[in-house]
């Protein structure tokens, strides 16, 4: 993969830091969490899959993604693992309030240009906020081990958030991708501001 452009790297940048308060309920709720993120990473996976199949003519897109469709697949396979390994079943698949408050924020209409883009941008903006989840539990649990576990979840989040809008970028001028990245962003934020504090989720 390609070294990412100091403008990919200035561009991004979340604009409301999660509440610190979220990591003291995560930690009570554990067993929501993992169950989350196991379908989180699910998600993730499938809708890389989804991506390939709508744009198989883009090369770089395909060569990219393909990896990392192995990568989620994996990850999904490791919070199971952590799951089975606690004695907890996975859970039911819960309505994903975050993402679909994104969703209504993706243009239906315009070019297919354009769709693209907040097709990509939607991407980057979850893993974007995934690795600061990570970022906070990798940090703040009580349980040395589940630091552990997170570390290694936030740092690949965060080649995969980037990598996104690299892509983006690839196939559109790149004030267009900034400018909107910074649409998204400020969307994102007021987003975040309107959920209520929930330890029993990812996002």
């Amino acid at each position: 993969m390609e070294t990412y452009s100091e403008d990919t790297r200035n561009i991004l940048g979340l604009k409301l830091p999660t509440d610190p308060r979220w990591v003291n309920l995560a930690e009570i709720q554990l067993a929501e969490i993992l169950t989350d993120h196991a379908y989180c990473e699910q998600k993730a996976a499938t809708t890389c899959i989804s991506l390939i199949q709508k744009n198989p003519e883009k090369e770089k897109l395909v060569e990219e993604l393909s990896p990392i469709v192995t990568e989620e697949w994996g990850h999904f396979r490791m919070v199971l693992a952590e799951l089975k390994k606690r004695k907890l079943p996975l859970g039911k698949q819960r309505k994903d309030v975050y993402v679909n408050k994104l969703l209504e924020f993706q243009k239906k209409g315009g070019s297919p240009t354009e769709r693209f883009l907040d097709q990509m941008l939607i991407m980057a903006l979850i893993e974007a906020r995934s690795c600061e989840r990570f970022k906070r539990l990798s940090e703040n649990l009580d349980d040395s081990y589940m630091r552990k576990f997170y570390r290694k979840f936030m740092e690949s989040e965060a080649g995969h958030y980037t990598l996104f809008i690299t892509l983006a970028e690839h196939y559109m001028d790149k004030k267009t991708v900034r400018k909107r990245w910074a649409e998204w962003l400020a969307y994102e934020k007021d987003v975040m501001n309107s959920q209520e504090l929930r330890g029993d989720r990812i996002h």
